[in-house]
């Protein structure tokens, strides 16, 4: 049976905070190899609801770099699911720049490209936002700095979880010591890291984080 638990804004954005401008040691940094903003939104997201959705392929969640979803690191993928879910996890709806709050999610696209980048929403300074975000790090920048032709802002409703559900991942994560408060409740995952479905587009623009998992020191 699932229930709607509160998302938590005020963890996303002190784990957004926390490692902006750093690099959290329990996940792979992508930087220069495809871009690592939609995997550091994707951990505030989660610092910020606690739970994962192990769905193959089409879930949400992060193990290792060969144990995880695209919509953990890839713009589009990140989108999909977090507007489609209608199961365990995190969801949310696009709503207008005066509607998003702390704690949301917003994505930037280009006419020549289509969406890039993802940022954390962390407060507002008057009329403007402020936002976190990686690969080109920031932390309090102003939305407005940025060079993008059109913005889409999804406002995170709530939080599906399994009843019962007593895990409290945050003092970990944020200390960067571990991702879930125990491992043993993750369930088997594949060998092989999840493929895309087909009809996502195989070739996502320069910015965007790809979907395929690099082995050891491989690119993304």
């Amino acid at each position: 049976m699932l229930a709607i638990r509160e998302y938590s804004r005020e963890r996303a954005v002190e784990y957004a905070r926390k490692w902006a401008l750093d690099r959290n040691p329990l996940y792979y940094d992508y930087t220069g190899i495809g871009g690592n903003c939609t995997n550091f939104v994707s951990q505030c997201v989660y610092a910020g609801s606690c739970t994962m959705n192990y769905t193959p392929v089409y879930g949400w969640y992060y193990l290792s770099p060969a144990e995880r979803t695209a919509s953990w690191t890839g713009v589009q993928y990140f989108y999909n699911f977090i507007t489609q879910n209608e199961k365990v996890g995190p969801f949310a709806r696009e709503v207008g720049a005066a509607e998003a709050e702390a704690g949301d999610v917003i994505q930037l696209g280009r006419e020549e490209t289509g969406y890039y980048h993802t940022l954390l929403m962390i407060g507002r300074q008057g009329e403007e936002i402020l936002v976190a975000a990686q690969s080109d790090d920031a932390l309090d920048r102003l939305l407005s700095t940025y060079d993008y032709d059109y913005a889409r802002f999804l406002h995170i409703e709530g939080v599906r979880v399994n009843i019962p559900d007593t895990a409290d991942c945050f003092a970990a994560l944020l200390a960067g010591e571990a991702i879930l408060p125990d491992l043993s409740s993750a369930p088997p995952l594949p060998s092989e890291p999840p493929v895309p479905p087909a009809e996502e587009p195989e070739t996502p623009p320069a910015e965007e984080e790809q979907p395929s998992s690099p082995p050891a020191a491989a690119t993304e």
